[in-house]
């Protein structure tokens, strides 16, 4: 390139001045090569190799927009280095500005086909744009260019692990470290890899090594925290996510990840400050806005949480087909049915044969046996390339389903023991801890205590309790109540419990508190819901595991009604195992603990029975309502004293947003198809039975 000879200051040219910035550069002098550089451009506004320069200065302190600027303009240049349009992709990537760094990236190579720089940078770029396919192309020219590049097999490995070639992927990560043993990026990722396996415990060290060989490898912390909210350790998740934000305030993942602990804790409108704020550090990115929908959805405002999904579905990455399931889903939720299908079929029109997004639309269809998605959920199993241990989980799941809608007992039971055994192995239970604490609540509540705290709570009448196992009618009586115009269903809220967490361990505070401290639980649950429809009579708060605290209600809100949801104990028990619950169930993923569970909650509420009032408990059975919907109704709207309205009747028709694993049952007709179900597997159902202390269908008595 002509440098030109016009002097910067009489001693210096503008050659003499450009090598001389470069050598200070390279000597570690920023301050005096930033000097020189300017006064460069002083003379030649547009020199390339001064503005080239000063991006690299501007992107070594953090400055990417000014560096990305300083880029641009040395690449207007014609005849500029294909290193300079090589550093302008790698930054523009960085930015997530990804079709400007493919087109960097390409003019790179185009020019010089034998840098490898531009190669290894074009291939990240087309996999970071999801172009998983042309990535493996470019890095495996990368790595037969360089075979005894640590860095190229490190980026081939992440290739293949898009593609779900788990196989390939870690022989490739195995050779980056062969060839440099204490390369942190590759222990970070090949701990997300062994998460995707399923090998836990080995991700957890992975990253814990990278952490140790580079404690600011923001990427380490952030895939700790992934592996942990996986396994459901979500204080453990909270703290490497914390540690990450500490010394990388702006990391927009990892305000992301803030923001889905947020939501765990159900601290929803800190989760939208947060996953707002990662939007706007990084506008252009589709995790921010995936998750941004996914908050804004549990919030209830579904036309913005829709507006987020199609916009993450549109921005260059990874997670299109995530943002587009969850949109199909949020329709199947707000009662939408034909058009969540209809989300579904365009979805699968973009990600052609993706299990992923027919394990995700298994509740919109009752299966028959020539469907197509079963052989195709049925053959990626089999694959030699198997889609990753979450994937496998909810194709076992959706596969359990379409079996047991289509009478085969054997294969649906294969498939849901399958799912619930990779479930179960992601996190820590013990039954018997379970069981010893809800024989403490039983124990706690006694007689006495009830009568003499029996006026102490709130005298609210809003509150409505509806609580039960889940899959036990919950949604279905919720839906029946929601649908009388004075009546509002809030869905499964997690009030109550945080109010009780801040007023001390339960149920051994009991003994302490006085008649205040159940009145403030009462005024701190009532603040948490108040905002909820106010203008609604009644308030429904339908969280199914409230039972632990039906004996807590009356003390803390003393004009709250509770009803309690009964079903077949099988039945419901079969109904849980054959759900991936979204939520924490740790109890349903294995028979015996699921029985075990049950006979647990029974024993609870045949002691809790005894001391509620009864003017405020009521028990419904969920085949009552199904053999006699009219005169349940009638009885539940009188209970919580309200005029009879007939809409109640037609509560299918209702439109409101539904979050449970009973969302497409409640948009139907009352049916009778689930009364029983078990005994058509009971063959299968041995350890559960067991559990229940029932003997099965044909067997001798003992």
């Amino acid at each position: 390139m002509n440098k030109n000879n016009y002097p910067v200051a009489q001693q210096l040219t503008i050659p003499d001045a450009l090598n001389q910035a470069y050598a200070h550069w390279n000597a570690g002098q920023a301050y005096q090569a930033e000097q020189l550089s300017l006064r460069v451009l002083q003379v030649l506004p547009q020199q390339p190799d001064a503005l080239h320069l000063l991006g690299l200065i501007a992107h070594a302190y953090g400055k990417l927009d000014l560096a990305i600027d300083y880029l641009r303009k040395a690449c207007l240049w014609p005849s500029a280095p294909a290193t300079y349009c090589s550093n302008l992709a790698e930054m523009c990537r960085q930015k997530g500005l990804l079709a400007e760094a493919e087109q960097a990236a390409r003019r790179a190579v185009d020019q010089e086909p034998e840098l490898v720089a531009a190669w290894n940078n074009l291939g990240i770029i087309q996999q970071e744009s999801g172009k998983f396919e042309a990535a493996l192309e470019c890095l495996r020219h990368v790595v037969a260019l360089q075979p005894d590049n640590p860095e190229a097999h490190n980026n081939l490995a992440n290739t293949y692990k898009r593609l779900e070639d788990l196989e390939q992927a870690q022989a490739s990560y195995q050779r980056a470290l062969a060839l440099r043993p204490d390369y942190a990026e590759v222990h970070s990722n090949l701990a997300l890899l062994w998460n995707d396996l399923g090998r836990f415990d080995e991700a957890i060290i992975a990253a814990e090594r990278a952490i140790d060989i580079n404690p600011q490898l923001a990427d380490a912390y952030f895939n700790l925290a992934q592996i942990e909210m996986s396994r459901m350790r979500y204080a453990d998740a909270r703290r490497w996510i914390d540690a990450l934000i500490a010394f990388a305030p702006q990391h927009a993942g990892a305000l992301s990840a803030r923001a889905k602990l947020l939501m765990k804790d159900d601290h929803l409108q800190d989760a939208l400050a947060c996953a707002r704020q990662a939007v706007s550090i990084a506008p252009d990115s589709a995790n921010g806005h995936n998750m941004l929908g996914q908050v804004l959805q549990m919030l209830g405002q579904h036309d913005e949480a829709a507006a987020s999904f199609d916009r993450a579905a549109t921005l260059p990455g990874t997670v299109a087909e995530e943002a587009l399931v969850a949109h199909a889903l949020l329709l199947m939720e707000a009662g939408s049915k034909d058009d969540a299908i209809a989300a579904f079929e365009r979805t699968l029109e973009r990600f052609p044969g993706s299990v992923r997004v027919m394990a995700a639309r298994a509740d919109t269809k009752t299966y028959r046996s020539d469907d197509a998605d079963i052989a195709a959920m049925e053959a990626a199993l089999a694959r030699a390339i198997k889609p990753t241990i979450s994937d496998q989980m909810s194709v076992h799941f959706a596969l359990g389903k379409a079996y047991l809608d289509t009478g085969d007992s054997e294969r649906a039971f294969f498939h849901l023991d399958k799912g619930n055994a990779i479930k179960r192995a992601t996190f820590n239970y013990d039954a018997g801890a379970t069981s010893a604490w809800m024989r403490k609540i039983a124990a706690a509540f006694t007689p006495e205590l009830m009568d003499k705290f029996r006026d102490a709570g709130t005298a609210s009448q809003r509150p409505v309790f509806i609580l039960g196992m889940p899959r036990s009618g919950t949604t279905l009586v919720e839906q029946i109540l929601a649908s009388h115009p004075g009546i509002h269903g809030a869905g499964e809220l997690s009030a109550l419990r945080h109010a009780l967490d801040n007023a001390g361990t339960f149920p051994d505070a009991l003994m302490h508190w006085s008649r205040e401290d159940f009145a403030r639980i009462g005024r701190d649950y009532l603040s948490r819901v108040d905002g909820l429809a106010p203008g609604a009579l009644r308030l429904v708060d339908k969280m199914p595991a409230n039972f632990l605290y039906a004996g807590l209600i009356p003390l803390v809100l003393s004009g709250a009604r509770i009803i309690h949801c009964r079903r077949d104990p099988v039945d419901t028990c079969l109904s849980c195992y054959s759900k991936h619950f979204a939520g924490e169930q740790m109890f349903a993923y294995r028979l015996d603990e699921l029985g075990a569970f049950h006979r647990d909650y029974q024993m609870l509420m045949e002691s809790l029975r005894k001391v509620l009032p009864p003017e405020r408990f009521l028990e419904v059975d969920y085949e009552n309502v199904v053999d006699d919907l009219e005169g349940e109704a009638r009885r539940l709207i009188a209970f919580v004293d309200m005029p009879w309205d007939d809409v109640c009747l037609s509560f299918y028709k209702t439109r409101r947003v539904v979050r449970t694993a009973s969302v497409s049952q409640v948009r139907q007709p009352i049916y009778a198809t689930s009364k029983g179900r078990w005994r058509r597997h009971a063959s299968q159902l041995g350890p559960l039975l067991a559990a229940l202390g029932i003997v099965p269908p044909g067997d001798a008595e003992p």
